[in-house]
């Protein structure tokens, strides 16, 4: 592999050199990463990106990296987007032979773990989280039965069917507009049972997809979530959807999802669906900030 020749920075120079704003589209398979966060000793999509751009541009610390949102542990995503401050003199253009150089670079590097879709320079008043209007995740069921393969695999979870697709679209309809969630999120540290967890839901509804390869040995259908929201709470799609999975097998009542969001009580509620079957599709922008990531609109 070639070495960039960007110009190394050392400890030597000044803290006031000059930055520019950098917006990075990525998309990883969550399934060997702790999670997107920087976790001190762990692999995590912000860790390995921090420790590639340091190393790639000779930097004399690793810089921070901000995220459209957190994923956790297992969790996919096609279209996250991050922003980092990386210093001026480093890059002659705003988009072109720089930017696709160091796309390259990062990427042989990372091998795969983490891949960097799209790099931009862009207005230091962007801000990948609080400049984004949605996010969109995509949640995949394989319904068997009995279960055919194995409880998760890398991009879906494997259930008991068969599931009524009428009842969980209803019940997908009912999580539209703005609700309290405590029911169906994790608790963030210091806050209070009391505290109102309210997320507004843009879009929310369940697609059977066709299987022309025959991925579903049993022959019953894949059952698709899509639910845009403009930001979610710890585990909220991950439990609606062990929810609404529950829903549609008969398991739980039609009426569970109205009743838990005007209770706000999670007892006897499944657990959060797995990881794996979860993933990140598209985050909202306006055009200033370069538009929305992914293929979703």
């Amino acid at each position: 592999m070639t070495t960039p020749r960007w110009r190394a920075l050392s400890s030597s120079d000044p803290l006031t050199l000059p930055t520019r704003r950098w917006r990075l589209d990525l998309a990883y398979d969550g399934a060997g990463l702790r999670g997107f966060a920087h976790q001190a000793g762990k692999v995590t999509v912000v860790g390995l990106l921090r420790a590639t751009l340091a190393r790639t541009l000779r930097l004399a610390s690793e810089p921070d990296i901000v995220g459209a949102g957190r994923t956790d542990a297992g969790v996919h995503a096609f279209a996250q987007v991050v922003h980092v401050d990386l210093p001026e003199p480093l890059f002659a253009t705003k988009r072109g032979p720089e930017a696709d150089r160091l796309m390259r670079s990062i990427n042989q590097q990372l091998r795969g773990q983490v891949r960097v879709l799209d790099a931009r320079i862009v207005s230091d008043e962007f801000h990948a989280r609080f400049c984004a209007t949605w996010r969109e995740y995509r949640y995949l069921v394989l319904a068997s039965e009995p279960p055919a393969l194995a409880q998760t695999t890398t991009f879906s979870w494997s259930v008991r069917g068969p599931l009524d697709l009428d009842v969980m679209n209803r019940a997908a309809a009912a999580l539209v507009g703005t609700h309290d969630f405590r029911a169906f999120c994790r608790r963030p540290a210091k806050t209070l049972a009391s505290d109102p967890l309210v997320r507004e839901v843009l879009v929310a509804h369940w697609d059977q997809l066709s299987d022309e390869w025959s991925l579903n040995p049993t022959g019953l259908p894949a059952l698709r979530l899509r639910i845009r929201a403009a930001s979610f709470c710890h585990h909220m799609v991950r439990s609606l959807t062990s929810t609404m999975v529950a829903m549609g097998r008969g398991d739980l009542a039609p009426t569970t999802i109205e009743e838990r969001l005007q209770s706000r009580q999670r007892a006897g509620l499944p657990p959060p669906a797995p990881a794996a079957g979860l993933c990140l599709v598209g985050v909202g922008y306006e055009q200033f900030a370069g538009g929305p990531s992914g293929f979703v609109r």
